[in-house]
Order: C-alpha cells, then structure tokens, then sequence
C-alpha cells in the first residue's frame, strides 16, 4: 500500500477540509476535531466537490417540531443538492429511488435511523507528527 504526505497537519484546521489529489484520485481531507479523515471529493448523486460543502451536524428528532442537532462538525452537505455524508464513513442517510411525490402509509415504530445504500469511499489517514498521511 502506498503511502503519500498529502498536507501539514495545521494547513487543515478543526471544522474545515482540503481538496487534495493522490494517483490520479480527487480526495476531501476533513479535520474534525482534531482527527482527520478523507473521502472521495466527489458525491456519487452528481459529482460536487464535497470539500466544498457545508460541514454540518446531524438533525435528529423525537417528533414534530422537537429536534436537535447532535454530531456537530461530522457531516458534510454536498454544495450542489444538499446530499449529507458522514465524514467518518463516507456514509449517506439519503435514497433518491424513494423520493417522489406520491403517498405512502405510515407508521411509527422505535429503532435506529436507517442508512441509505450510497456511500462515498474512504481513505485512512493517519498523523505522524507534522503531517497527515493518505494510504491508498
């Protein structure tokens, strides 16, 4: 597996991220507090450059009217759509094949949130002392 220096570690602050390019690859590197982490810099809906997008929190909610944002700085918005991505792991809650306007029934049952099949590649990045280091 080959290693590369793809950015010091204070070029890339807490709560932002950095496009980089590595074998012939486009990589988002994100710093999210203090740990770093990359996926692919583009969104599999359309192709934005997820670096680019909004670095957001998870909404989450109990019921109407009552949410709250948890994961603060773990997700990125895609600038183009508003598609939301883990950071950590690339993964989507979002499912176009289901999104249209018809209607549906409904019910509510307890259980965790369910991921949608999308997801954007990941790369391990690692820190040694002044550097962060992709492994592709």
């Amino acid at each position: 597996m080959a290693r590369y220096v793809i950015a010091r570690a204070d070029e890339v602050a807490p709560g932002t991220a950095k496009h980089v390019s590595v074998a012939g690859r486009e990589i988002a590197l994100f710093n999210v507090k203090g740990d770093f982490f990359a996926i692919a810099n583009r969104c599999p809906h359309e192709g934005a450059d997820l670096c680019k997008g909004q670095i957001i929190g998870l909404a989450e909610s109990d019921g109407p009217g009552h949410y709250r944002m948890t994961r603060i700085g773990e997700m990125v918005r895609c600038p183009w759509h508003g598609w939301e991505f883990d950071i950590r792991t690339g993964r989507s809650y979002c499912d176009p094949a289901r999104t249209r306007v018809k209607s549906f029934d409904v019910s509510v049952a307890k259980g965790d949130r369910i991921e949608g099949p999308y997801q954007a590649e990941t790369f391990k990045v690692t820190q040694e002392e002044d550097y962060v280091i992709l492994e592709v």
